[in-house]
């Protein structure tokens, strides 16, 4: 069986933990893959979408069509399956707003797609347009996260934000509070592991550019995990994926209540919401002076987050594919 992948960046973290992590399992199962970047040009992309045919079936991951593009897919492709983790149905500036192009390019994706697998409940529950959805989180390699040295001897507690310069402006939404941390704790600095970075005047800041390398480690050395987020139509679409980074560290975890943060949060023991900035505050005041409550939070974080692991969801992820490609 063969299957032709497509995405806009198979270098994305977004490909990487839902479909590359996969793809020798699934040479296992008997399907071989080829990765393919859908090019800018209209004529590249005409000219991979025609090949289509050769293929048992076509995954789409997260990229949403045009309609030529949906056109020749739907020509030529004998099956589709559609993967998001991402509420790419929403404008992420506006998310409020209905009908806009997102929109219309999500439903008609969905509409040509026999088979569609979202991130997580919320993301399911967007699509009325595909007769077949199942459900599946993003997975991680949790045994990269076990220990790997221990914290650093230096007196220091850690605070940790690990995400990118599209969500870096999540975490200065919560500024004030880190500042009035900083200023009554000399004892705290917090690490953002990161392609940018922010500056504060209280609080000192260890800046870790990031690397799929380094990033277990990274987190490991520190002691708090914290995953601030607004909560809009497409915030509750993101899959969480730096909570279970932060379980899989050992890491109690302080969040914004929303989308499947609020179930990782609840069902796993391991941290406290916040809402405000004084429960931003009195949160991480609450976690710095109570080591026993980090160890037994984190040791709760690393049993919760086994379900995770990329053997587990890459099972449910073959199963998922294999089952469209005999249908």
């Amino acid at each position: 069986m063969k299957l032709l992948v497509l995405s806009n960046n198979p270098e994305r973290a977004s490909f990487r933990e839902r479909i590359g992590v996969h793809l020798e399992r699934l040479s296992e199962g008997g399907v071989t893959c080829r990765i393919e970047r859908i090019p800018r040009s209209y004529r590249q992309r005409w000219r991979l979408y025609r090949q289509a045919g050769c293929f048992d079936a076509v995954l789409i991951h997260k990229k949403t069509l045009n309609m030529m593009d949906a056109w020749l897919l739907r020509r030529s492709a004998h099956c589709i399956l559609y993967d998001f983790d991402n509420a790419v149905m929403y404008n992420p500036q506006h998310p409020d707003k209905d009908w806009t192009s997102h929109f219309r390019l999500f439903e008609r994706t969905v509409r040509l797609a026999g088979s569609v697998i979202a991130g997580n409940a919320y993301l399911a529950e967007q699509r009325p347009f595909c007769r077949t959805i199942h459900i599946l989180p993003t997975g991680l390699d949790v045994r990269a996260y076990e220990a790997q040295g221990g914290k650093p001897s230096d007196g220091r507690l850690r605070l940790v934000w690990i995400g990118s310069r599209s969500t870096l402006r999540y975490l200065a939404e919560i500024k004030p509070a880190l500042e009035k941390v900083g200023q009554g704790n000399s004892c705290v600095v917090l690490r953002i592991i990161a392609d940018q970075f922010l500056d504060f005047k209280h609080l000192p800041v260890e800046t870790c550019i990031w690397s799929l390398d380094t990033q277990a480690q990274r987190l490991q050395e520190c002691d708090i995990g914290l995953a601030p987020l607004p909560d809009n139509r497409f915030t509750r679409g993101k899959c969480g994926f730096k909570i279970l980074q932060y379980f899989a560290a050992g890491l109690p975890v302080i969040a914004s209540p929303v989308g499947v943060n609020r179930d990782f949060v609840e069902k796993s023991g391991a941290g406290f919401f916040a809402s405000t900035l004084e429960q931003w505050h009195q949160s991480i005041q609450r976690l710095i002076y109570d080591e026993p409550l980090r160890k037994d939070w984190g040791q709760k974080a690393r049993a919760y987050v086994q379900q995770y692991d990329h053997r587990v969801i890459g099972e449910q992820f073959c199963r998922i594919v294999l089952n469209a490609l005999r249908a």
